[in-house]
């Protein structure tokens, strides 16, 4: 039966629906060996040989869950035209075709998710689910209570206000040369470079910028540069948090490795 190519990169673990749209224009599509840039264009995904960058796609490919905790210096995206590392180059020995889940940025580090579950990817980003994410952020200055109360509230960002944050100021000793505060920010839309431009439009820049929790996922001991596969319940968890069902697949291995070339 002949599908949307769309389709058959999501149920291929390549991407969500939108991210292959894109994939398509920029003509890094292929059906047996033509290039394919026009939407719409349809394939059979068991007789014929859909490629995505040169790697054939299987339309039944194993469902991948990796937590990776991101350190600075790196993007969070697989690939870059100007050759800066992304997080791929940490996933040593993973050869399945995946992808991580939103952004942080080139300076920013913590939790990321890295998956080929076009489906959850999707929903994860998808404002209406607003999918929690939680962030330490060491900032310059003494945030005064109508600072913070601006935070909270939502700060025009671009024209449009951010939505509704929770902030808390955590203990955290003073800096070399100038008072510097740690606060707990949790966000619920994932708008870019947001937690910085946040932080900034009341006065107090970011100085280190730290993603500790991803919707229902935390883990205080994974180390920079170091991944894990998530466990089965986070799994479900992360897709109940997002309104989807509960299947998980086979249960995932949940050995720490280390990242790196």
């Amino acid at each position: 039966m002949r599908e949307r190519l769309q389709k058959i990169l999501s149920a291929g673990g390549v991407s969500s629906r939108r991210s292959a749209e894109e994939l398509i224009r920029q003509g890094r599509v292929s059906v047996n060996g033509v290039t394919i840039d026009t939407l719409g264009s349809r394939a059979d995904p068991l007789a014929d040989e859909v490629r995505v960058d040169g790697r054939r796609v299987n339309p039944v490919g194993r469902r991948r869950y990796l937590l990776l905790n991101k350190p600075r210096g790196y993007l969070s995206t697989r690939s870059d035209p100007q050759g800066r590392p992304t997080v791929l180059a940490l996933l040593r020995g993973v050869r399945d075709y995946v992808y991580p889940v939103g952004r942080l940025d080139y300076e920013s580090e913590g939790l990321l998710l890295v998956t080929n579950d076009g489906e959850l990817a999707a929903h994860m980003t998808h404002p209406r689910h607003e999918l929690e994410r939680v962030y330490e952020a060491r900032v310059r200055g003494l945030p005064s209570e109508a600072a913070l109360l601006r935070l909270s509230r939502g700060i025009s960002l671009d024209g449009r206000r951010t939505a509704p944050a929770s902030v808390r100021v955590r203990p955290s000793g003073r800096g070399q040369h100038h008072p510097e505060s740690l606060l707990e920010i949790v966000v619920r839309e994932g708008r870019k470079r947001q937690v910085r431009r946040m932080c900034e439009a009341v006065g107090h820049p970011v100085i280190r910028l730290r993603r500790v929790r991803i919707g229902p996922v935390s883990d205080r001991h994974l180390k920079p540069g170091q991944f894990r596969e998530l466990r089965a319940e986070e799994v479900a968890a992360v897709r109940a948090a997002v309104g989807l069902g509960s299947g998980t697949g086979r249960r995932p291995r949940t050995r720490v490795r280390r990242g790196g070339p």
